[in-house]
């Protein structure tokens, strides 16, 4: 016979695995918490913007394909601005303890569709190391880019400033809490479910009809223990029996 299962079981099973749900939520939301504020390095980012544009002179006017020649150009000085060529030098000057291909890892440069505007984007453990290396990065660039592409169409139009304070990209932790929650409740749930399922203990009439399918003739009770009575006089069977003549009490 099929089994099926209705919402109101489903609902029973739940609340029957209340408190097995609401501790997995806790303890994953703790552990989450704790991680996310006191394990985790926070990290920052910055930003500079440059402009890939070539100089005109007064005879000459933009156009369209002049346009097109810088967008296409811009995919080549991401990769530029990426390897060691540059980076390097932002090394030596900034006099990192680093790597060019860790310090690569750290940097991103990104562009909009046919827009003749880059962005360098860089993460760092430090919110000032992380300017400095944007900054840097962008004006080392700037420098070399007429000695390796013979062209000088690079300008900076924004550097990456410091605030007062700071804010870290990641950990978010109020995120990581809410999703810890999420997943928290999903394993709950999901434990429940597979405890109830590998449960066949019989615990009610119902369960012996639908497992034997047989009606229930009849259930025998649980008998408590009577207690015993304590402080009953008994009587006193050893008194002596009166003699002829004597009577009870003399």
């Amino acid at each position: 016979m099929e089994e099926t299962i209705s919402l109101r079981e489903l609902f029973a099973v739940l609340r029957k695995r209340l408190w097995l749900i609401v501790l997995i939520t806790i303890i994953a939301a703790t552990v989450s918490a704790v991680i996310s504020f006191f394990v985790l390095t926070p990290v920052y980012e910055s930003k500079t913007q440059i402009l890939v544009n070539q100089a005109k002179n007064d005879q000459q006017l933009y156009n369209n394909q002049t346009v097109q020649t810088n967008v296409q150009l811009i995919n080549t000085y991401n990769d530029i601005i990426t390897s060691p060529a540059i980076l390097d030098k932002v090394i030596k000057e900034l006099k990192l303890d680093t790597s060019a291909e860790d310090l690569s890892s750290q940097i991103k440069v990104t562009s909009a569709q046919d827009s003749q505007v880059a962005q360098i984007v860089v993460q760092d453990t430090s919110a000032k190391r992380a300017a400095d290396i944007a900054n840097t990065t962008a004006a080392v660039f700037q420098k070399q880019v007429p000695k390796l592409m013979n062209v000088d169409n690079v300008k900076v139009l924004s550097k990456a400033a410091l605030g007062e304070n700071p804010s870290p990209v990641k950990p978010q932790p109020l995120m990581n809490v809410a999703i810890a929650i999420v997943v928290g409740l999903m394993v709950g749930v999901g434990l429940s479910f597979l405890l109830e399922y590998l449960d066949n203990t019989l615990k009610t009439e119902q369960d012996i009809e639908n497992i034997l399918e047989l009606p229930v003739m009849g259930v025998i009770t649980t008998i408590k223990d009577v207690p015993k009575a304590t402080n009953v006089q008994r009587p006193d069977l050893t008194a002596r029996v009166p003699q002829r003549g004597e009577t009870f009490g003399s």
